[in-house]
């Protein structure tokens, strides 16, 4: 299934676009991104034929080109997006693009607003490294997220009293999807029987769980591997190839994430940041959170101090 989408954009008078001008506030690499009317979404229908240097944003951006290939680099690598195909980047990810000519949607929304509701934290890792949506990826997804760009261009220039909302109902039902289709895959990496897979299901939703409400504590091996049920040796194979990364890159991938939230607090020292995000050592801290960031958390705080 094709969208015209085009069309759909050019047939409605009434609507309206963030201006042209994408990156208005730039604090070294930093941008704060001003939503519209406090709707903590943002929506440019963007022509301009010039480069934006590399920077970051606290929102979740969906690119999707309407006229001409787009190229966008994230964290080093270069993205080729075709028309109509969707292009994710998660939070706090440097990424720049080069002048192109063309026409693209290009979406942003408060990843706060999400990323801070617990009961939705598993749906969100599927926003944690960037992802081009295609039909050769998945056709049924890529249908739902041009649905889901084409459902929020209308509920944007709405001034209907639930317009915002529906707009994260969208999101929400994007980003769930992504997830489904995310373990779908790792499952079929997976060489075992499919009651195996549905026991691995189980018992990792459950440890991810508990490290999502316990991060802030020191968690061992062989605590996790006592929740699953496994050798502590089983647990650490698994869970890797389960979850594509290790047990211990996803604890301190979460503890990032709640010192990033933090760091946002003026009146928080970064020390103080460190170990109530569940950080032994303020070197440790600065190391971990510089790999995943790409930024040291006193830049991070400084960034965001030039939004007050």
């Amino acid at each position: 299934m094709h969208y015209n989408i085009n069309w759909i954009i050019t047939s409605d008078s009434n609507f309206r676009l963030g201006g042209d001008t994408m990156i208005k506030n730039l604090s070294g690499e930093y941008e704060t991104v001003e939503y519209d009317e406090k709707k903590y979404v943002m929506l440019y229908d963007n022509t301009d034929n010039e480069s934006y240097p590399v920077h970051w944003h606290n929102a979740v951006e969906l690119i999707m080109p309407l006229k001409n290939e787009y190229i966008v680099n994230v964290g080093g690598v270069d993205y080729h997006i075709p028309e109509n195909d969707i292009l994710v980047i998660p939070p706090c990810e440097l990424h720049s693009m080069p002048a192109v000519k063309g026409r693209r949607l290009i979406f942003q929304c408060d990843n706060a607003i999400l990323g801070g509701v617990s009961a939705l934290e598993a749906a969100m890792r599927a926003v944690s490294s960037p992802l081009i949506i295609n039909s050769a990826y998945d056709t049924e997804l890529h249908i739902l997220a041009q649905r889901t760009i084409l459902d929020i261009v209308p509920l944007y220039s709405s001034r209907a009293e639930l317009s915002d909302v529906k707009i994260y109902l969208r999101l929400i039902e994007l980003f769930t999807a992504m997830r489904e289709h995310q373990l779908e895959r790792q499952k079929g990496m997976m060489d075992c029987a499919d009651d195996k897979l549905d026991e691995y299901s189980e018992k990792f939703g459950t440890v991810l769980k508990y490290i999502d409400n316990n991060y802030m504590y020191d968690i061992t091996l062989e605590q996790l591997a006592d929740i699953a049920g496994y050798s502590k040796y089983h647990f650490s194979r698994i869970f890797k190839q389960y979850n594509s990364m290790s047990y211990l890159q996803y604890i301190n991938a979460r503890r990032t994430k709640a010192a990033e939230t933090l760091l946002l607090d003026p009146d928080i020292p970064i020390t103080e940041v460190a170990m109530r995000s569940g950080f032994k050592s303020l070197t440790t801290f600065n190391r971990v959170f510089k790999d995943i960031k790409h930024c040291t958390p006193s830049d991070f705080k400084k960034f965001y101090e030039t939004r007050q």
